[in-house]
């Protein structure tokens, strides 16, 4: 079959059909940009070109090399702005979230885009095949097939998570979810369905990916949407829904493939360099379900640009945020995680602030060696680690909860970040949740959790209190002494005011805004 090398080798340039974001509706059926379905996609190598022009626009400054990975930590605990901060990100930080914020209305716009470009495709495809006569073809788009039904189930949940309530089963199908435009130019209502129809939606196009997908593909690094992939967002889905017992089914097919391992910090690449550094220095590493390919050509955004604010001489730092003080305080010295993300910097801000700074995201060693490329990081959305953290919580909210085996998952974890010998824990029913909230923290560190995890642990976490900030060493002022409960109305996002406002449309808008 010629289908691995294509997925794993073939150099498709950036193509004209990716959507561009329109003044009015992100819902409409022909976004800005996008070609009428009478006029493309009818050959095989049509097939390849929308299918890399899907993956190209997940690399939007306004996904996950920006906004999406870096908007939920911000807005909450993580971090705080620094006197002399540039503004960025800063209506997220401030808690002056609106209709119009221009940052939550480009994740909104973006994601539908990927999704509209998925359904032309999955619109299409149907034509491709009945032109295509090779078997080695004909099993080529049915993969493809899988990998967009995986992309347009990661939008939509992306989707769900920012702009809709945590999922409460026994209110599910009362809430509001998002609107499910499931065709390309089939018309179909401006209107929201409920938060248990979305998750259903997304749980149906999971079980087709999973179907489509083959688990020969598997590997860890993988650029292009595999059957682990789909595996592991059935996982997060699943803890997110409350369905502990998939949650758990789902980890462990990926805590138990031979495909991937824990990057250890007490295996070595060089003298220098662990694999669980090297993971992050180089954007490689046996933990990587999956992850977001750059080029210094084609990068997207700069997920360091908030957190370092180098010049390009690579020396002088302007960070908009540093870590918050409790997040530091949280790694003990056997934690070798800590180096691997932060590192202790003085700031070129007049104050001339000192203080361990985020490197997690400096830049991938060879962009920045070969083209002094510095602060872009490939995202790194599915990581073996998440799982481990996924099985744990739901071993501990089972119906007849299983301590033991969470505390081996965790530990498991743990040995691989700590020095040698160390990083045993034990949960009881009495500190789970205390302890991995903490370790989701240490490990999932802006990478876009922290929201969602307060979000949905509501009143069973901090009592209910949600987070307080108190101002630490030269943070600004404004926004350092914020306080936020657990059910303050700006844990879930607005809808975009043009998109309520817009001619028919019969969307929600969520409460508060």
């Amino acid at each position: 079959m010629m289908m691995k090398s294509i997925i794993y080798n073939i150099k498709v340039c950036a193509i004209a059909m990716v959507a561009l974001l329109v003044a009015t509706s992100c819902l409409e059926k022909y976004p800005g940009g996008a070609i009428e379905t009478s006029k493309s996609m009818k050959t095989y190598d049509d097939a390849v070109q929308f299918n890399t022009g899907i993956y190209a626009m997940l690399k939007s400054s306004s996904l996950y090399t920006g906004y999406l990975t870096t908007l939920p930590d911000v807005q909450t605990d993580l971090v705080y702005a620094v006197d002399g901060y540039s503004n960025q990100l800063g209506s997220f930080w401030l808690w002056q979230i609106r209709s119009t914020t221009s940052e939550s209305e480009a994740v909104y716009a973006n994601l539908y885009s990927v999704i509209s470009n998925c359904n032309f495709f999955l619109e299409n495809i149907g034509v491709v095949k009945a032109n295509t006569t090779d078997d080695n073809k004909l099993s080529d788009l049915d993969y493809f097939t899988g990998e967009v039904y995986a992309i347009r189930a990661l939008a939509y949940s992306e989707l769900i998570k920012l702009y809709c309530k945590a999922y409460n089963p026994a209110t599910a199908k009362e809430e509001l979810g998002v609107v499910l435009r499931k065709h390309y130019s089939k018309p179909e209502e401006a209107k929201r369905a409920s938060l248990y129809d979305s998750y259903e939606f997304v749980l149906e196009d999971l079980a087709k990916a999973e179907e489509l997908l083959d688990s020969e593909y598997d590997g860890y690094g993988a650029i292009y949407t595999t059957k682990a992939m789909a595996e592991a967002l059935h996982a997060r889905v699943a803890l997110y829904m409350q369905d502990w017992d998939t949650a758990v089914e789902y980890a462990t097919k990926l805590i138990e493939s031979e495909r991937f391992a824990l990057s250890s910090v007490n295996n070595m690449i060089s003298s220098s360099t662990s694999h669980f550094k090297h993971l992050w220095a180089n954007d490689e590493g046996w933990e990587i379900i999956w992850q977001i390919n750059l080029t210094p050509e084609s990068y997207g955004g700069m997920l360091g640009s908030p957190f370092l604010g180098r010049n390009t001489d690579g020396v002088n730092y302007y960070p908009d945020y540093v870590p918050a003080q409790w997040v530091l305080n949280l790694y003990d010295a056997n934690d070798l995680r800590y180096n691997a993300y932060f590192a202790n910097a003085q700031t070129a801000h007049a104050h001339g602030l000192v203080w361990p700074l985020l490197i997690k995201y400096a830049g991938n060693t060879s962009f920045i060696n070969s083209y002094l490329l510095y602060e872009v990081s490939m995202p790194k959305p599915f990581r073996l680690a998440e799982q481990y953290l996924i099985r744990a919580e739901a071993y501990c909210r089972q119906a007849t909860p299983n301590y033991s085996a969470a505390s081996a998952d965790l530990t498991k974890l743990r040995e691989a970040r700590y020095v040698s010998g160390r990083g045993a824990m034990s949960v009881t029913a009495d500190n789970w949740l205390e302890n991995i909230a903490n370790e989701r923290v240490r490990e999932l560190y802006m990478e876009g959790h922290r929201l969602q995890d307060l979000k949905r642990w509501g009143d069973k976490y901090n009592e209910g209190k949600g987070f307080t900030r108190t101002p630490q060493t030269n943070s600004l002022k404004e926004g350092s002494s914020i306080k936020k409960s657990a059910d303050d109305y700006m844990f879930v996002w607005p809808i975009p005011r043009h998109e309520v406002e817009a001619p028919g449309s019969q969307v929600q808008q969520n409460e508060g805004y």
